[in-house]
């Protein structure tokens, strides 16, 4: 979707829905490192020369599998989502930093879509963000009772920032692309009919204070 010019369209407040975004996988490595050999005295050939013991860790029969990513279906919730990591650039009160920020702060609010913990999204928004508010409180919901969310995965694939130095709060347009979602009660059955997938120019309002970004209001631009 190509989004249009922003100035000219008026600003409204996102439908307060389920929405979702792609998450991101942290690989870990491990080094390993050698033993140093140990060389025999030779200053007297007629001393034997000492032993030296060196205490090997067994290598391991079968090396630890990391958890398998399985995302929610009609039999049950996500399993072992992977956290997302806020990248460095996030951290800037920079253009680029807000745009990072905004690619992780979706990435947060579909990882609370899939799991129900919309702790690190909250901590992510003001409470000027009515929307925000609105959106995590109905995730929070629709996890109470055993029910669960499939599907709703969010994708940002154009983020451009309309950045003015001078201001104290910065804006951005987003294309947000949502995958269709469908609402599971305890028993498995459906509890509402499910929201169709969407293709959205969205409206993001961030502000730099005590050393990060937060959100301070989302809308949909008409």
């Amino acid at each position: 979707m190509s989004l249009p010019s922003f100035a000219s369209f008026p600003f409204v407040r996102i439908r307060t829905g389920v929405v979702g975004v792609g998450v991101l996988m942290l690989l870990s490595g491990c080094a390993s490192g050698s033993t140093p050999g140990v060389t025999p005295s030779e200053s007297n050939p007629t001393t034997a020369a000492p032993t030296s013991s060196v205490s090997v860790p067994a290598a391991s029969a079968t090396p630890s599998a990391s958890p398998v990513y399985k995302p929610a279906d009609a039999a049950g919730k996500a399993q072992n989502v992977p956290v997302p990591v806020m990248p460095e650039l996030a951290k800037e009160n920079s253009e680029a930093g807000l745009e990072a920020f905004i690619g992780y702060w979706f990435q947060v609010l579909s990882y609370a879509y899939e799991t129900g913990d919309v702790s690190r999204a909250s901590e992510l928004s003001r409470s000027s963000c009515l929307l925000c508010t609105d959106l995590l409180s109905n995730v929070a919901t629709n996890y109470t009772e055993g029910r669960w969310l499939v599907g709703g995965r969010y994708r940002t694939p154009v983020i451009e920032v309309l950045w003015e130095s001078s201001a104290l709060t910065q804006t951005a347009r987003v294309q947000v692309l949502q995958d269709q979602i469908l609402y599971k009660n305890a028993d498995g059955s459906n509890g509402r009919e499910p929201t169709p997938a969407i293709n959205d120019a969205a409206a993001f309002f961030g502000e730099f204070a005590n050393g990060a970004w937060s959100a301070t209001d989302l809308g949909v631009i008409r």
